[in-house]
């Protein structure tokens, strides 16, 4: 238990230490700052909506509890109601993940192609090409947001389970996401060494305590609109020094003699 719980501490640790590049370099990190907060006013928007029209959905959805007693068919659709929002949640925290990569790739490049050569570069993967290399994001991606639904369809079964669904779908939610989100978030640096989506996640698997920790203070961070912008950028770099770290690579810039 003691060597488990190191290792989730030493992956958060990996995470937060991404924060330092913003006094590093503020300029490149604002810029992948800049998608982060273009999908998430969407993402926000899309769950202040959901807020104002759970309700309804819950009572559409259980038209057989109109003649039950108010007491039991108000805690049905609350139940309902909290499943729904707690699996969106978790939905849109993966999925802005997803989708800001995909529109900040760029950017992402560049931040963590910038963390790599501070730490002594990387050994490059083969080239794919352009077609082939789409092929695989395209692939991927497609992969990646499979698990966010799968992921979000979990959380909203575990929400439903009366009186502590809500709190077990939130860790649920935290745990699963998780370790979606360290396959998300350790993609750019994968690819810069040739690695597929199945070596990345054998990888992870290795470490599984390690990425877990990693996985789940990103998924809090990203969990508060505000935050997120900032930390997105963050997790990027957090991202790149999980891949050196599992794969033994430096961690540490050298210092010059």
């Amino acid at each position: 238990m003691r060597q488990r719980l190191s290792e989730l501490l030493a992956g958060a640790g990996i995470l937060l230490r991404g924060f330092a590049t913003w006094s590093r370099d503020p300029g490149l990190m604002l810029l992948g700052a800049v998608p982060a907060l273009i999908v998430g006013l969407v993402m926000l928007g899309l769950l202040i909506l959901l807020a104002f029209q759970v309700g309804g959905w819950a009572t559409a959805l259980t038209p057989f509890a109109d003649g039950w007693d108010a007491l039991w068919s108000d805690l049905l659709r609350t139940a309902l109601a909290l499943g729904i929002v707690v699996g969106a949640v978790v939905l849109c925290v993966l999925t802005f993940a997803a989708i800001t990569l995909t529109v900040g790739e760029p950017f992402y490049e560049r931040i963590s192609r910038s963390v790599e050569e501070r730490l002594g570069g990387v050994h490059q993967g083969a080239e794919l090409g352009f077609w082939r290399s789409a092929a695989k994001g395209l692939r991927d991606a497609a992969v990646l947001i499979g698990m966010a639904v799968g992921t979000a369809l979990v959380v909203f079964v575990v929400g439903l389970i009366p009186l502590v669904g809500s709190v077990l779908g939130l860790v649920t939610g935290a745990v699963l996401g998780g370790r979606a989100l360290a396959r998300e978030l350790t993609g750019i640096a994968g690819d810069a060494r040739g690695m597929t989506l199945a070596e990345r996640r054998a990888l992870l698997a290795a470490h599984r305590w390690r990425s877990l920790g990693f996985g789940m203070v990103a998924y809090l961070l990203l969990l508060v609109p505000g935050l997120a912008v900032v930390a997105m950028p963050a997790a990027i770099v957090g991202g790149t020094l999980l891949v050196r770290d599992l794969r033994g690579e430096s961690t540490a810039a050298e210092r010059a003699s």
